[in-house]
């Protein structure tokens, strides 16, 4: 006798082949595109498990088409979502005034601007926000405390703080405001006459910060200057537009952005520039992107700066916003940009699981430059294409040595306690110190026995070891908040040789094509 059970698992297996090639004899006709699109539609919503809203089904369908697209930057906007992008793009939005970072998990406040309701109402570096409008941050990422503290101008949010030293939590109420985050924090001079600019960002105000910064300095007897590009991810195209234009020629190409189609559209530089001589080196690196390598891209095709440092990002392609019915916005590549030379400034990249994933050739070894293509500067250089803008001059970043990295590995699994009692101890040591103080063994002693109260157990010996490293970290940040970024920034000139290699090739020149001239043998 045949067990029910297993008769009927094996019609069922039976009835498998047959259906299979119903399938196949049915999909083997010829279809277009849009009778797929409507089997599929007709069949989820008719037969899929759970019942899904046919309004919902066509939003899933919208967006699966734009997240197959593999372009990285196109998005879909629903109404809400639309509200948000156009809320946090730009330089200004209706915010607090603070810079604030994740530390292991806990958001902690690294920078307070100035003139902001954050240094109005007191907070500090070092401040963890446990709450925003009664809601704990714990578990929260960074990106989702960031939106809770932003929001229409004039509007209130309450935020509660975590303080070093304080056992109760700080509940503030804050009036949100338009910040206006400075493009260029600081500008400085460095011996031997050479001008400092480090341009972080593009927004409203870059062109007019940097032009103020380029004429201060130049009053002030500077030979040459950096503009320092490393980490600036982009802004507005605008202004990367004007500032090229301050160093360039007029009818000089700074830029072209190419279609689809074939429609290109090119910026050339317009009037006189603010300083058309004077001798320029740009840094660049890995998180240089955007409009930040329309700057870089043209100033080294025109032979009007040596640039130094690493390899660019590579991001240059042009997004259009599109309004869609019902509020709806779709945000999609529609060009790329093009250095004066001809080179593309995006660097192809595979989209995988939703991350950006390099290609082989993208390191920084001698014998990938030899393979990327070649151009041609307006001077003859050689200038690489392939992506991202490659500098004349390659300049790593100078990396801890093995015992520094043994004392980071230690203090890593407690590292928002380090960093709070970091933070902590310099606050008491900044009203005593004189711009050139020296990080002594006492406050090596002292730190030490800080670090090992709050729980962060690091072998003497190795932390003996790594002072070198416990000095910086205890100088830059006692340095910045008792004199701010340009004294710090000058007392770590020993530990960034980009910098360093960049002052002395212009202390060493007289002209821009002496620069230029020291970059030939690497080339």
């Amino acid at each position: 006798m045949t067990h029910p059970f297993r008769r009927a698992a094996i019609v069922g297996v039976a009835l498998l082949p047959l259906a299979a090639s119903a399938f196949i004899v049915e999909s083997s006709r010829q279809r277009t595109g849009p009778h797929l699109f409507d089997e599929v539609l007709s069949l989820v919503s008719d037969r899929f498990v759970d019942t899904v809203s046919n309004q919902a089904l066509y939003e899933k369908a919208a967006r699966g088409l734009v997240r197959e697209l593999q372009d990285p930057y196109a998005a879909l906007y629903s109404p809400k979502e639309l509200q948000d992008f156009t809320r946090t793009t730009g330089g200004r939005y209706g915010g607090l005034g603070m810079l604030v970072e994740d530390q292991e998990g806990s958001v902690v406040v690294s920078k307070v601007y100035p003139h902001t309701p954050a240094e109005v109402a007191g907070v500090h570096e070092g401040d963890r926000i446990v709450g925003v409008d009664q809601q704990s941050t714990r578990g929260l990422k960074l990106v989702q405390v960031t939106d809770m503290l932003k929001g229409t101008p004039g509007t209130a949010v309450k935020v509660s703080f975590s303080r070093p030293g304080v056992t109760s939590a700080l509940d503030l109420t804050f009036t949100r405001a338009v910040i206006h985050i400075p493009a260029v924090p600081f500008a400085m001079m460095f011996d031997g006459k050479v001008g400092y600019i480090p341009l972080q960002q593009f927004n409203e105000t870059s062109a007019d910060e940097v032009e103020d910064a380029v004429r201060r300095l130049t009053h002030d007897g500077a030979r040459g200057l950096v503009i320092d590009l490393r980490g600036n991810g982009g802004g507005i195209v605008d202004q990367a537009i004007a500032i090229s234009n301050l160093f360039l020629k007029n009818g000089q190409q700074i830029a072209s952005v190419r279609a689809r189609a074939g429609d290109t559209q090119v910026y050339v530089a317009k009037g006189d520039p603010v300083a058309p001589t004077v001798p320029l080196v740009v840094l660049t690196d890995g998180y240089t992107a955007s409009a930040s390598e329309i700057v870089a891209g043209a100033l080294q095709d025109h032979d009007r700066a040596l640039l130094l440092g690493t390899t660019s990002f590579g991001k240059g392609l042009v997004q259009s916003l599109f309004p869609l019915d019902g509020g709806w916005a779709l945000k999609l590549t529609t060009a790329k940009w093009y250095t004066p030379s001809g080179r593309s400034i995006q660097k192809e990249r595979k989209f995988i699981d939703g991350r950006l994933i390099d290609e082989p050739d993208s390191t920084e070894s001698d014998s990938a430059r030899r393979a990327r293509p070649t151009f041609k500067s307006d001077a003859g250089r050689v200038v690489y294409g392939g992506g991202g803008i490659t500098p004349d001059i390659l300049v790593r970043p100078d990396t801890l040595d093995s015992v520094e990295q043994d004392f980071v590995k230690a203090v890593t699994p407690k590292s928002q306690e380090f960093y709070v009692t970091l933070y902590t101890y310099a606050f008491e040591l900044k009203g005593g110190v004189q711009p050139d103080f020296t990080v002594s063994p006492a406050w090596r002693d002292e730190f030490y026995r800080r670090l090992s109260a709050a729980g962060v157990s690091v072998d003497r010996g190795l932390y003996d070891r790594a002072s070198s490293e416990v000095d910086r970290l205890l100088g830059d940040r006692v340095a910045r908040l008792a004199f701010g970024d340009s004294t710090a920034k000058r007392r770590e000139l020993d530990d960034d040789i980009q910098l360093e290699r960049a002052i002395d090739i212009i202390r060493k020149g007289q002209t821009q094509a002496d620069l230029l001239a020291t970059a030939a043998p690497s080339r």
